[in-house]
């Protein structure tokens, strides 16, 4: 019997109880020895049939987890689920319990999806679902692979995915659609064959373009620039750079990209390599970060330097750059609503579970939000949103 298909308590469960009845058998053979005798004909029947009982006892067992595990692969609850106590008859799967939606962000301990997470658990609780919520504490695309295939064995009914590496993680992806899982990707995208719909904050050209803009209107169109990401190889992150670099092109053609460097989402890394960006082009006079934990560790790498010419904007969450826009290091972050994300992540999924989100449809009803445009296979949440000193206190993410 292959143990590791079954999920790890379960598992435990089935290996304690063969271990028993091998450990009980072992002792009757060992008494066996220890107090030779010569056992009558009925006596020796008595003896296969208590062995007999114990094999049977074992294998009894196991047939029951194995079938709890069939009829019920996955829990009702978990530590990290959200489930509404006001769901609906039209809630239901197939199988008459509730959909059970594992989402992945790309770093559990990120503030910016910890945001996320508050939206998507209230969606949960709305649509009455099941809501799992798994990843890695910082960004490894290996430990991403492990956790959709954890979900694959489980038998979530939907996988939704923050991509951190597009290439790697489309393999599993594509077998999680084999083994009949929807799956989604959301804030970062896979290939688009791994997936059914993509939930996109904003486009990859909207957010660009909007970074580029606000960049030349604080340089007054001409200058340095260096762009602090999170890893090289985030998806979302070079899709950005990308039109970053095409909007400069075409309409900014005395700003200079000088340096693009990894702070792997961590904001002492920003720190550090925005320290290093100042020195080694003293010239640059704007950083533009663009992981929520970068922006205000490049803020305060600025700040520390005694520059006063130098801004920062980027991609961040309005409560972690709220000291540095009011002192003046940020000028700006360009954002949208990451509760909103993490909210509509949800109801899209639970609809493509439900089989009422389809190619084809041009909109999509997702509670709070309204009416959401559906384009081809991406749940667009809308256009960015510039953050500065006139507004960021009417927000509190």
């Amino acid at each position: 019997m292959r143990l590791s298909g079954q999920p790890a308590e379960l598992s435990g469960i089935l290996t304690g109880a063969l271990l028993i009845g091998t450990i009980l058998l072992d002792r009757l053979s060992k008494r066996a020895e220890t107090q030779p005798r010569v056992y009558t004909a009925a006596e020796r029947s008595k003896v296969k049939r208590v062995r007999l009982a114990i094999v049977s006892a074992g294998i009894a067992t196991a047939g029951l987890v194995v079938a709890v595990n069939w009829f019920a692969r996955s829990p009702r609850q978990d530590s990290g689920s959200a489930a509404g106590p006001q769901s609906s008859p039209g809630a239901l799967t197939a199988r008459g319990r509730k959909p059970v939606i594992a989402m992945m962000p790309k770093a559990k301990g990120d503030p910016y999806f910890i945001s996320c997470r508050r939206g998507a658990e209230d969606a949960a609780k709305e649509l009455g679902v099941d809501l799992l919520w798994d990843g890695p504490t910082d960004l490894d695309p290996a430990k991403q692979n492990e956790v959709v295939e954890a979900w694959i064995t489980r038998g979530v009914d939907v996988i939704a995915v923050s991509v951190e590496n597009e290439a790697g993680i489309s393999t599993v992806l594509r077998k999680a659609r084999q083994k009949g899982v929807r799956v989604i990707t959301w804030d970062a995208d896979a290939e688009k064959d791994a997936r059914d719909f993509f939930i996109n904050q904003a486009t990859p050209q909207g957010i660009g373009y909007a970074l580029a803009d606000e960049a030349a209107r604080i340089l007054g169109n001409t200058g340095e620039f260096a762009i602090i990401t999170a890893s090289l190889s985030a998806s979302n992150q070079n899709e950005w750079i990308k039109h970053i670099k095409a909007r400069v092109a075409e309409r900014y053609g005395a700003m200079k990209l000088v340096a693009i460097q990894p702070s792997e989402g961590d904001r002492d890394r920003a720190f550090a390599e925005t320290q290093t960006v100042l020195k080694v082009y003293p010239k640059a006079r704007l950083i533009m970060a663009i992981a929520a934990p970068a922006v205000p560790g490049a803020a305060e790498a600025v700040k520390q330097s005694g520059r006063s010419d130098v801004r920062v904007i980027g991609l961040s969450l309005p409560n972690m750059c709220k000291p540095y826009i009011h002192a003046g290091v940020i000028e700006s972050i360009v954002l949208w609503n990451t509760m909103d994300l993490g909210y509509l992540t949800v109801y899209a999924s639970s609809a493509l579970s439900a089989g009422e989100l389809k190619r084809g449809r041009r909109e999509m009803a997702a509670g709070r939000l309204g009416k959401i445009e559906v384009l081809g296979d991406e749940v667009r949440l809308g256009a960015p949103f510039i953050f500065n000193r006139t507004n960021i206190d009417r927000f509190n993410f």
